[in-house]
């Protein structure tokens, strides 16, 4: 039996010092990468942007996202369910987004030692490695 998949856009969100942006949201445990769920008639990108209007007061033009692919992890707060994720790269500026809307806690986290923060399964096993790969290669 195979699990329910949910659609969703995500941002890998850096700030000029390479901090990744996580988010929490209201009623749960887990920081992961902002977005949501795709609606229908959206296109992922589409999605991100409304996302990141609605939850962190974000207002981005199409140009400022990079397409960096698609990932399939466990859900974080869906049991029993998978997240199908189209992930975008962006930078922000790291006074720029606000939480709002459904999003309980925003925070920078220094992409290869996020500290102690209880990460979704889709950050902690491929959207983080793959900032901190960036990292250390723009840094090496």
């Amino acid at each position: 039996m195979t699990s329910p998949v949910i659609h969703v856009a995500a941002a890998l969100t850096v700030d000029a010092d390479g901090r990744a942006l996580m988010v929490r949201k209201h009623g749960t445990t887990m920081f992961m990468q902002p977005g949501g769920k795709i609606e229908p008639g959206e296109t992922p990108l589409e999605t991100l942007r409304r996302e990141l209007g609605e939850e962190l007061g974000l207002a981005l033009p199409a140009e400022a996202f990079t397409w960096v692919g698609t990932f399939e992890e466990d859900a974080a707060n869906e049991p029993g369910h998978r997240v199908l994720a189209e992930v975008f790269s962006l930078t922000v500026d790291a006074a720029a987004p606000v939480a709002a809307a459904e999003i309980a806690e925003l925070r920078w986290v220094d992409v290869g030692e996020p500290g102690d923060i209880d990460l979704a399964p889709l950050s902690r096993a491929a959207l983080l490695p793959i900032l901190a790969a960036r990292a250390v290669a723009s840094n090496g």
